[in-house]
C-alpha cells in the first residue's frame, strides 16, 4: 500500500486510526505486520498518562504473542512491567479465592503484567514509531467528520484534513466519533465509573503479585482494588455502576478516604501507606450490552466500542483484541474493495465470538454481587471444592470452558456444590 500523500492541504490514506492508545497501536502494528500502510492521529503527545488499573491479563499477552513472540520476553525483563499471576477475590465477608491467570505451569513468563499505563502505552508507541508503514501524528485532536464519495473526511482541530476509506476508531470512552458518527451513547447501566491514585509502603502485597479486587460491604455493588506495581508501588482504587452511583448518591473520592480511614483490614495495610500522586477520575463503557460496532467504513475499537469488561473492569486486553481483529478485517476490506456496513459487520461478529461469552460472564458475576450472600456462598463453595476451584480457574484462561456458560446446571454448580475432598 502506498504512504500517505498530501493532495490539496488533504491528507488521503486507506486507512485512517483515530488514537494511539492499545487498540490503535494494535490495529496499525497488525497492519504493517501485512505490509500495509496507515495513518494514527493522537491528541496527546507520548509519553502521556492514561487513568486506568495498568493490569495486563493474559489476553494481552495473547495478542502479543500473536503480534511477535519476542514482545512478551522483552516486557518480562523490562524494570517497567511486573509479572502478575492471578485475581483475588473477596467476598464481602473476608473469604477470598484465588485464580490464577493459567492452571497450566509449562511457560517460561509470567502469564499476566502490571505497568503503569504510562510505561505501557509508550512501549507500544515506540513499537508504531519504528514501524514505516505507520505514521503517527501526534498533537492532532479530529473535531469534526463527514461522509464524502464513499469516504470519511475528518478535520482535526488545527486544521489539519484527512480524507481515507477506513476509520478505525480507538479515541477511548468520550469517543466523539462513537458519539456522532456510530450513534452510540453511554447507558448509566452500562457505564462505570472508576477513581486511582497511586501508592508507595502499601502492606500486604501478594508475593505473586495477584491483583486484588475487594467486594466490600459498604461498598457494594462496587468494588475496591489493590494492584501491585514495580518498585514496590501500588495502584489502589474503586469502582461503581453509573446507576448505582446515583441511586445511592455516592461520591467516590469520599467512600475512597472513608474506606482506607473506617474499613479496618484497609486502615492497618494504609497506616504506613503514602500517596504518591493525586486522585483521578474517569469513566468505563462496559461491555456488558452487544452493540453494534461497525458501519459503512468504519470500525470502534477500545473504550471507543464500549468493550470494558463489567466485573473485573479489565479493558487493555479487549481493547488489543478489537484493534487485531480492526486490523484483519480492514485487509479484507482492502482487497475486496468494499467498505460497505455489510462487509465490516463480520468485525463485529469476529470480535464477539472471542470476547461476549467472557463479557456475558462478568455481567452475570457483576449482578451477583448486588446479592452478598450469594456471592458470599460462592467463594466458600469455591474453596472447599477443589473441583470447582479450578473450572472457575479455567474460565480465565480457556475459551473452549467458557462454552459451558450456556448450560444451566453449571450455575447450580457454582452456587451449591459441596466440597468433595
Amino acid at each position: 500500500m502506498p504512504k500517505a500523500i498530501s493532495l490539496s492541504a488533504i491528507i488521503e490514506t486507506d486507512i485512517l486510526i483515530i488514537g494511539a492508545g492499545p487498540a490503535g497501536a494494535s490495529a496499525a502494528l497488525f497492519l504493517a505486520k501485512k505490509g500495509i500502510h496507515s495513518v494514527i492521529v493522537e491528541k496527546e503527545k507520548f509519553p502521556r498518562d492514561k487513568i486506568c488499573g495498568d493490569a495486563l491479563s493474559g489476553k494481552t499477552v495473547e495478542v502479543l504473542n500473536k503480534l511477535d513472540k519476542s514482545l512478551v520476553d522483552e516486557i518480562s525483563n523490562y524494570e517497567k512491567f511486573l509479572g502478575s499471576y492471578g485475581v483475588t477475590f473477596f467476598a464481602p465477608n473476608q473469604d477470598f479465592l484465588r485464580v490464577p491467570f493459567q492452571t497450566k505451569k509449562e511457560k517460561q513468563n509470567a502469564p499476566g503484567f502490571i505497568s503503569k499505563r504510562i510505561d505501557f502505552d509508550n512501549w507500544l508507541v515506540e513499537k508504531v514509531k519504528s514501524k514505516e508503514e505507520i505514521e503517527l501524528l501526534e498533537k492532532t485532536e479530529i473535531r469534526d467528520y463527514r461522509k464524502e464519495d464513499n469516504c470519511i473526511i475528518a478535520e482535526s482541530k488545527d486544521g489539519k484534513r484527512f480524507k481515507t476509506k477506513i476509520v478505525i476508531a480507538c479515541d477511548g470512552a468520550y469517543s466523539t466519533f462513537t458519539k456522532n458518527i456510530a450513534g452510540l451513547k453511554t447507558e448509566p447501566a452500562h457505564n462505570c465509573f472508576g477513581l486511582r491514585a497511586y501508592y508507595k509502603n502499601v502492606k500486604g502485597l501478594d508475593a505473586e503479585n495477584f491483583i486484588e479486587l475487594h467486594f466490600l460491604k459498604e461498598f457494594l455493588p462496587g468494588y475496591f482494588w489493590i494492584f501491585p506495581l514495580p518498585n514496590g508501588d501500588a495502584n489502589v482504587g474503586i469502582g461503581m455502576r453509573a446507576d448505582k452511583m446515583s441511586e445511592k448518591k455516592i461520591n467516590l473520592k469520599k467512600s475512597f478516604e472513608s474506606i482506607l480511614e473506617n474499613n479496618p483490614v484497609m486502615r492497618e495495610r494504609f497506616s504506613t501507606a503514602e500517596k504518591i500522586d493525586d486522585i483521578k477520575q474517569y469513566g468505563l463503557p462496559l461491555g456488558s450490552k452487544r452493540r453494534k460496532l461497525s458501519g459503512d467504513n468504519y470500525m470502534l475499537c477500545g473504550d471507543a466500542a464500549m468493550l470494558i469488561d463489567p466485573f473485573t473492569g479489565e479493558g487493555i486486553g479487549n481493547a488489543m483484541f478489537s484493534g487485531m481483529y480492526a486490523a484483519l478485517q480492514a485487509e479484507k476490506c482492502l482487497q475486496q474493495n468494499n467498505f460497505t456496513s455489510s462487509i465490516m459487520e463480520q468485525y463485529d461478529n469476529d470480535l464477539y465470538k472471542r470476547l461476549w461469552s467472557e463479557l456475558l460472564l462478568s455481567y452475570r458475576m457483576q449482578q451477583l454481587v448486588n446479592f452478598p450472600w450469594l456471592f458470599n456462598m460462592v467463594v466458600r463453595n469455591a474453596n472447599s471444592n477443589k473441583l470447582l476451584s479450578e473450572t472457575i480457574s479455567c474460565m480465565f484462561e480457556d475459551l473452549d470452558m467458557r462454552a459451558r456458560l450456556k448450560n444451566p446446571m453449571f450455575y447450580f454448580k457454582l452456587l451449591f456444590s459441596r466440597s468433595q475432598n
